[in-house]
């Protein structure tokens, strides 16, 4: 079987692709996560995304996020931090479904095994995206919790 084309560029971020894929990482959670969070969570989710020690991280290299570009549009993006974790996973909602969000996380995982050697990721999921991280092989470690407004659901998977 041969390389499978995607219609799109998957690569690390550039610094003018910070503030692009916040907006794009912002519009999407108030649409498909927002209603299942409160006030607080809600502003604390904006407070994070817009925190310029975030952003600092980024440029120094401490907080890696890769996009999914599509005709100079970010139109998803993955981060990691604390060496193996997911703390963002975005995909703008023209893009849903096709394979955008399974594509970077598959290019994160391969690189947090191959190039960090890494034999775990973690993460911290909403909701809504639970049964997408199980269909990529994440398992549940801790039920549903709140944490100061933002429901989330610790999950992990062994990199092989």
């Amino acid at each position: 079987m041969g390389v499978i084309e995607i219609p799109y560029e998957v690569r690390w971020a550039t610094a003018d692709e910070w503030k692009p894929a916040m907006v794009m990482i912002w519009k999407t959670f108030l649409k498909f996560e927002g209603q299942d969070y409160s006030q607080q969570g809600i502003q604390n989710f904006f407070e994070f995304i817009t925190d310029d020690g975030l952003y600092r991280s980024f440029l120094d290299g401490r907080y890696q996020m890769m996009v999914a570009i599509d005709d100079g549009r970010v139109i998803g993006a993955g981060s990691i931090r604390n060496k193996n974790h997911l703390s963002l996973l975005f995909v703008d909602e023209d893009y849903h479904c096709r394979g955008v969000g399974s594509t970077l996380m598959n290019r994160l995982c391969e690189y947090l095994k191959r190039e960090v050697g890494e034999r775990f990721m973690s993460l911290q999921a909403a909701p809504y995206a639970v049964s997408f991280y199980q269909k990529l092989g994440f398992r549940i470690v801790k039920p549903e919790e709140d944490i100061s407004g933002i429901r989330v659901t610790a999950m992990e998977k062994r990199l092989r």
